[in-house]
């Protein structure tokens, strides 16, 4: 008998129908990777398990979880089952942890509500937990609050939780997505090994088949709300699973038309930050981000930047734009400074624009798309007015396959990848010499990251565009990119021609980044 059976389950919000007709098991010690775009029903499929559905939502089907049947259940007895017979990692461990309440505390408190264990009992098992997750008390106090974290340490802080019982079953959506490849590999070792210590079924939820598909004993595919094929990565032929293969691998065509004049310049740039004061009688110290750094980027060249987090990719960026004062070494496009003394150079500044890891964030949410995409006139000495300004917000939101009537529309009426173009097309407007892409695709499912990938490839050409890709994806910057850049500690430790650097990376750390990026098992 399954550890968890779902069967037939249908489940629709008011008139819209959301999954329909699905069915997976997953066994004890068993590891199930459920695959699918953005949209497709994996994470409705996860909260019907749990029953944390929307308002509004229905569902039909059986659930059987170690012998209960959830859809029977009241919500009294399904508190009772969370926890201890199935637990929950979210994507964001940001938002799914209490910011106002130290780690220690947040692991405890899943014991507190469950057993009859008194707080220092439950402290001291939160600890044991947290041990378990590599996060020992001598190294990460427990005392310690969520944005004193790490990423990674921050989502191994919710598998503390979410393992604190040994539930028999645990649910993990999407939990690497935004982790560098390190740490990736490292959270998903982690994973399989409590697989493997407590005998619980794991349900591993992924947009991208490269990150599981060496991990899952089995993997189910699905789109639109339905299961299309389930069984091993080896057996898996239905065209959208091998749809999905192509585009976690996809490779744009690119004319190539890097010059031999620098755009930019960056010479043995440093960036200083302050650090608290030790004791009452220490001295505030200083933390180097940037540490003596110094490229250029050709003109029409793709760039990659690479680097574990906190490594100084996107303090670099800043520092680029003219957004963060540098401590030395100078930054110019096309010989001028970017800093003027103290301040950005204004007209250095119009002639670069940056794409943010997360579109919806950076976006004013009461702003129409047309005032949105038009924001950088602000840039300009004598921007266009009127029909010229319409015009303008038309042609970039076509450059970027969108429609010149989106500019009437809100920001939140959009998917992922429609919201990244429209950040595109904010970039676009005033015609920039250099475009930063910061974790620009990273948070996008693989067939939307590949079309994004073939637009900025078509634009480069069409546009003759310069990019600067700064990414944890390897496979993407590979993909993509003329030259490579590895960043480790404030430093470039490896540089040189991309697929050079992938096929005989030099320093140790470079091959360490290489070896942890997620890949394709070789198929017959």
């Amino acid at each position: 008998m399954s550890l968890l059976e779902i069967e037939n389950l249908r489940l629709g919000i008011g008139a819209v129908e959301i999954l329909n007709d699905v069915s997976l098991a997953v066994t004890a010690g068993e590891i199930l990777g459920v695959i699918g775009e953005s949209g497709s029903g994996k994470s409705m499929t996860a909260l019907s398990v749990m029953q944390l559905l929307p308002r509004g939502a229905g569902c039909s089907g059986r659930i059987t979880l170690n012998g209960h049947d959830v859809l029977a259940m009241r919500e009294a007895e399904m508190c009772g089952l969370r926890g201890q017979e199935v637990g929950m990692v979210f994507q964001e461990p940001m938002t799914a942890l209490n910011p106002l309440q130290t780690i220690g505390d947040q692991v405890a408190e899943t014991i507190l509500i469950h057993e009859d264990a008194s707080r220092a009992e439950a402290m001291e098992r939160a600890h044991e937990v947290l041990r378990r997750v590599d996060l020992p008390p001598g190294r990460v106090a427990p005392s310690r609050y969520p944005h004193e974290l790490s990423g990674g340490q921050r989502q191994r802080v919710c598998i503390a939780m979410a393992i604190a019982l040994r539930p028999r079953l645990l649910i993990a959506d999407e939990p690497t997505t935004a982790l560098d490849v390190t740490t990736q590999a490292e959270v998903l070792r982690l994973l399989k090994r409590l697989v493997a210590e407590d005998g619980m079924g794991l349900l591993l939820i992924s947009h991208d088949l490269g990150v599981v598909a060496d991990m899952a004993d089995k993997i189910a595919i699905m789109q639109h709300g339905r299961v299309v094929e389930t069984g091993r990565f080896s057996d898996l032929r239905d065209p959208y699973s091998l749809a999905l293969m192509e585009a976690s691998d996809h490779k744009p065509d690119r004319a190539g038309h890097a010059g031999e004049t620098p755009v930019l310049s960056v010479r043995e740039v440093v960036r200083d930050y302050p650090t608290p004061r030790q004791g009452w009688l220490g001295k505030p110290g200083l933390f180097r981000a940037v540490d003596h750094i110094s490229f250029d980027i050709q003109r029409g060249e793709n760039l990659g930047l690479v680097g574990e987090s906190g490594c100084g990719k996107s303090t670099l960026a800043r520092a680029i734009l003219g957004l963060e004062e540098v401590q030395a070494g100078a930054i110019t496009l096309d010989g001028q400074p970017v800093f003027d003394g103290h301040q950005a150079n204004r007209a250095v500044r119009r002639r670069m624009q940056v794409v943010f890891q997360d579109p919806y964030g950076s976006f004013n949410p009461r702003w129409t798309v047309g005032r949105s995409v038009a924001e950088p006139f602000h840039l300009l000495d004598d921007p266009p007015k009127g029909a010229a300004r319409e015009a303008a917000v038309v042609e970039a939101l076509e450059n970027v396959g969108l429609s010149g009537k989106d500019r009437q529309k809100y920001i939140h009426e959009f998917s992922g990848g429609q919201r990244q173009r429209i950040a595109l097309a904010r970039a676009l407007i005033i015609r920039p010499d250099l475009i930063i892409l910061d974790e620009a695709v990273s948070a996008l499912d693989v067939q939307v990251r590949a079309r994004m990938l073939d637009l900025l490839a078509d634009l480069s050409d069409r546009l003759s565009l310069t990019y600067l890709f700064i990414s944890h994806d390897l496979s993407v910057v590979r993909n993509v990119t003329d030259r490579v850049l590895v960043m480790q500690g404030g430093k470039i430790v490896e540089e040189g021609e991309t697929e050079a650097v992938f096929v005989a990376p030099r320093h140790p750390y470079t091959r360490q980044l290489i070896e942890a990026a997620p890949r394709l098992p070789k198929t017959a």
